[in-house]
Order: C-alpha cells, then sequence, then structure tokens
C-alpha cells in the first residue's frame, strides 16, 4: 500500500464520525483504533508464521497460554486477548462502545507496556447524558478501517508512520492554536535530523516530545545512513522483538545487524499526548523510553543521586514563550538555570538551560524556538534578562548555528520561528553560522512547507560551513558582541533587501518583557528610597 492510498483510506475513515465530532477529536478515536488494528494484525502474522515452527497453530496458542499463566510472553511481541482481535470487534453487533472499550483495556492488562497508552480512550463516554460517538457512528468507522491490513507483509512501519502523521496534521489544521503543542510539521523535524546526523548507539532526548516526531525522525535519519537494501536481516531494537518478521524479507528500511539503534528519551506533560508519542514509537518499531510529568518543574529522567541524567542528543520543540514564575528558576534543585533567571513572560532561555544540563560533554541540541529568543533585549539599555542569558552562552562558545525558518510553517502561529543549534565540542570554536532560510518554501495550503531540496539546500550549507550570499554568514563572537549579542540571521543575511517584520506575537512578548523590567526597576527605586529613609 502506498502512502496516498493509506492516507486516503485514513481520511475516509475521518469522515465517517465527522457528523458527531469535531476534527479536534477525531484523533482520540481513530488513532487507537488504527493501534489496535495494527496490534491485532501483527499478532495474527505472527502466529501463522510461528505455527509451522512448532507444529500448529493450535499447539503454538496453547503454548502461548501457558506462558500468559508464568507473566513472561516472549512467542509474541504483544499478546492480544480473543475479544480483542479485529475480526472479533468487527463481529459485533450490539453494544459496540463498551466492548471496545473493554478490549482496549484488557490488551493493555496483557501488556503493561501498553497501559496508559491505548486505553485512554473510553468508547462509550457521554456528554450531557448523550453518547459522544454512537454504536453505528463506531461501526462505520470499524468498516472503514477494516478496508485494508496493517499486518507484517502489509505495511512497513515507516509508511503506517507517515499515515500517523498525516493524521496528526490534519487533526492540527482543525485544532488551529493548540495545535503546536503535539505537532511539528514533519519537514522541521526532517530539517533537525539532518542537522544532528545522529550516530549508531546515541541517545537523543526531547524534554517536550508531543507525539514523539522529532525523536523518531533522528531514528529515521540514521535507518537512511545505513539501512540494507531489501531483503536482508530485519532490525530489532536491542532487548526487544521487532514486529518486521525475523529471518524473512523486511519491507522496511533497515539497519545492519551490526549497527545499534539510538536510545531515545522523552517526557510530555499531556497525557493525551504522552500516549500518541507511545503508540507513534511502537507503530514505527522504535523501542523508547516516553515518560509522562512536568519537565521544568519535575525531570523524569535523573540518576539515583537526584542529578540529571545527561544525552548524546537533543532535538526540540518546546512551547514558545511560556510563562513560568521566578520562584521556578530560583529555587530549582537540579542547579540548571546557571545563566540566568529568565522573565516571567517567556521561558524559551529557561528550556535551553534545562536542554544544555541534560547534554553530556560532547552533546549536541537542535531546538525551534520564537524568533524573538535570538534578538530580544539587544539594543536595550540597561539589563535584560534573556540577551544576558544570551550573552552567556555565546561567550561559553556554546552556540554554533541559528537558521531563521520561513513563515506559515507551524499550525500554532503564522510567525517564522528559529532553529537554534548548540554544541559543547564547536568544530570552528569562536564563530555562529547564521542561516536565513527565510525564503526556502514551497506554498502550501493551508501552511507552507520546506520542500526536500530546499531542506537539502540548508543542510548542505551548515555541514560545509558556508557563507553563501543571500542565504548565510559566519560571524565572530566578538562581530555579536559588536552587535549586542542579536543573532537573527536576518540582521546579517539580508534577501531581497527585505527587512525583518516584528510578528503581532513577539511584539506582545517584548511589551509584556518591557512591562516586567519596569516593574522590577520600580521595586529597585523603592528599596534605594527606603535604605535612603525617602519612601
Amino acid at each position: 500500500m502506498d502512502i496516498q492510498t493509506l492516507e486516503t483510506w485514513l481520511w475516509d475513515a475521518a469522515c465517517v464520525i465527522r457528523g458527531p465530532l469535531d476534527a479536534p477529536k477525531f484523533k482520540d478515536y481513530i488513532l487507537p483504533l488504527i493501534f489496535l488494528k495494527r496490534l491485532s494484525d501483527v499478532f495474527d502474522d505472527e502466529i501463522k508464521r510461528r505455527a509451522q515452527e512448532f507444529g500448529g497453530e493450535k499447539t503454538l496458542l496453547h503454548l502461548l497460554e501457558q506462558e500468559r499463566q508464568s507473566g513472561h510472553v516472549s512467542l509474541v511481541r504483544f499478546f492480544i486477548p480473543e475479544h480483542a482481535r479485529w475480526e472479533a470487534i468487527r463481529r459485533r453487533t450490539s453494544g459496540l462502545g463498551q466492548y471496545l472499550t473493554d478490549a482496549v483495556r484488557a490488551v493493555a492488562r496483557e501488556n503493561p507496556s501498553l497501559a496508559g497508552v491505548i486505553d485512554m480512550v473510553d468508547f462509550n463516554a457521554t456528554a450531557a447524558g448523550q453518547r459522544i460517538i454512537s454504536d453505528e457512528h463506531l461501526a462505520a468507522l470499524i468498516e472503514v478501517l477494516s478496508r485494508h491490513r496493517l499486518g507484517l507483509y502489509d505495511v512497513e512501519p515507516d509508511i503506517l508512520g507517515r499515515a500517523y502523521e498525516y493524521l496528526l496534521r490534519k487533526f492540527a489544521e482543525g485544532q488551529g492554536q493548540s495545535a503546536g503543542e503535539f505537532y511539528t510539521p514533519r519537514e522541521v523535524g526532517v530539517l533537525m535530523a539532518r542537522l544532528l546526523e545522529p550516530e549508531p548507539g546515541m541517545t537523543v532526548y526531547d524534554p517536550a516530545c508531543g507525539s514523539g516526531g522529532l525523536l523518531i525522525k533522528c531514528h529515521l535519519r540514521l535507518v537512511k545512513r545505513y539501512r540494507y537494501s531489501k531483503g536482508e536481516k530485519s532490525f530489532a531494537p536491542v532487548g526487544e522483538k521487532s514486529f518486521a518478521p525475523m529471518g524473512e524479507k523486511s519491507f522496511a528500511p533497515t539497519l545492519p545487524s551490526e549497527i545499534a539503534p539510538l536510545r531515545i528519551f522523552g517526557q510530555e506533560i499531556n497525557p493525551a499526548t504522552f500516549a500518541m508519542a507511545r503508540m507513534n514509537a511502537v507503530i514505527h518499531d522504535i523501542e523508547a523510553d516516553i515518560r509522562l510529568g512536568d519537565t521544568m518543574r519535575q525531570p523524569a529522567f535523573c540518576d539515583t543521586a537526584g542529578r540529571l541524567q545527561t544525552f548524546d542528543l537533543i532535538t526540540a520543540n518546546p512551547m514558545w514563550n511560556q510563562k513560568f514564575a521566578q520562584e521556578l528558576y530560583e529555587n530549582d534543585p537540579f542547579e540548571r538555570f546557571r545563566y540566568g533567571a529568565p522573565p516571567s513572560s517567556s521561558a524559551d532561555w529557561g528550556w535551553l538551560q534545562h536542554m544544555l544540563a541534560s547534554l553530556n560533554e560532547r552533546g549536541r541540541m537542535a531546538v525551534v524556538l520564537d524568533t524573538g529568543a535570538v534578538s530580544r533585549g539587544s539594543g536595550n539599555q540597561g539589563s535584560n534578562r534573556e540577551r544576558d542569558i544570551r550573552k552567556k552562552f555565546v561567550d561559553a562558545d556554546l552556540i554554533k548555528a541559528v537558521i531563521l525558518l520561513p513563515e506559515n510553517l507551524f499550525y500554532n502561529t503564522t510567525a517564522p520561528g528559529v532553529i537554534l543549534v548548540v554544541n559543547r565540542q564547536k568544530r570552528h570554536p569562536g564563530q555562529i553560522l547564521l542561516i536565513n532560510a527565510s525564503q526556502q518554501f514551497a506554498k502550501g495550503r493551508p501552511k507552507n512547507y520546506l520542500a526536500e531540496e530546499q531542506i537539502e539546500t540548508i543542510a548542505a550549507i551548515y555541514h560545509a560551513w558556508e557563507a553563501r550570499e543571500g542565504l548565510s554568514a559566519i560571524i565572530t563572537r566578538e562581530e555579536a558582541a559588536r552587535n549586542d549579542y542579536n543573532l537573527s540571521p536576518s540582521r546579517y543575511v539580508s534577501v531581497n533587501g527585505k527587512e525583518e517584520v516584528l510578528p503581532p506575537e513577539e511584539a506582545l512578548v517584548r511589551l509584556e518583557e518591557a512591562e516586567e523590567e519596569r516593574a522590577e526597576a520600580e521595586r529597585a527605586l523603592r528599596e534605594v528610597l527606603f535604605s535612603l529613609g525617602l519612601n
């Protein structure tokens, strides 16, 4: 099945429940069912394939039942109870909402790693005394999803993952402002993976992982660089049984057996989005440690002494200009904010300091931020929290590159955004590469996008460390200092003589920051007057 067929099929599924549900709610019902169908179809394929090894399907199922009773199943990757298998669900004619809810809960009980992932939705839920989605609509949805199998030989993990991503994008289009909480455009993630170029066995971390897309792009980039041609030995994550059939032809991108996979880690604050990230990893056949929680207040990855775990690579798109109280920065038990507390109006440099503290001594990271993160405060008289933290990053020679993205890529804003690259061991000490990619886009509806050749252009400039007329410039730390640590690429690279225009969202953040600075100045003045007895 090609991606276009798969996308059309899945969008047909969304249209079936379009009547009773708004677009943002589609994913809550469709994604768990796609996931369940994938698990069920793969289970059926594994049983058929392995039955030959054990003298028949009946013998295999008997052995599998014995394994279940012992508490350790090794013959299949995930055990699907009989009543939760797709054909049993399809045969159900009444009480379908409760039946589906019981089925996904049974799968979670049998497979503890899927608890809190597949069983997040109550298909029988009501609102104001009415079913949110009726049995009739659920039955129609199941019939549409039944058109195609999602087993071992039907779809490769990346094709299914692309379809999953397609649905997230379609939901993002319907969800508008809040979509950025779980979805970063695919091509932005591909570009970030190209900038990081993961190596075998590396650890990769996303502290605000959403639906897991940026982590998966790193995995796929590694696979693309090291894969065998079709028909070679399939890749299974260390310590895990792969969805790909062992010892048989694999139709998924594969890694040579001697190449270690990435070790993937992520944290997500929203339970529903956390579940999507876990589903996404399993659909892509990736072993990933995704944890639920508030990264800034309670980071999940710590050692036994309570210190932050460190990683080789970090890829992230945290919420832009998030607001946190100053107490978070001033009373941090993990000592993350050594370069200073950012303003309450924007946590961009708070997130960057958390990520810096989570990088090992050779670590690298690529982070998507609001454009203002690299320019706010520059040119101001006196102190400015963001500019002062940025100065310390530059003085410590941590910033390797800043890439200005085109406008209208992201679903929660029309603002362009930047990718900021940090490297603890830079190949070009004392230099910063600035790429103005604001015109490197293709027009789309409703959003612009980066075409493959544009991703390659940006990545080629980055890896060649090239100053190219109208696209990139290389500056020294001294030049950054002369510009008061303004690292906006548009300041150094003019594109068609256009001047930078301040987006409304950025103007609002700057206004809030100015108000915060004014209030701080008033407090300081009152303290001085009090000390002089003039209050």
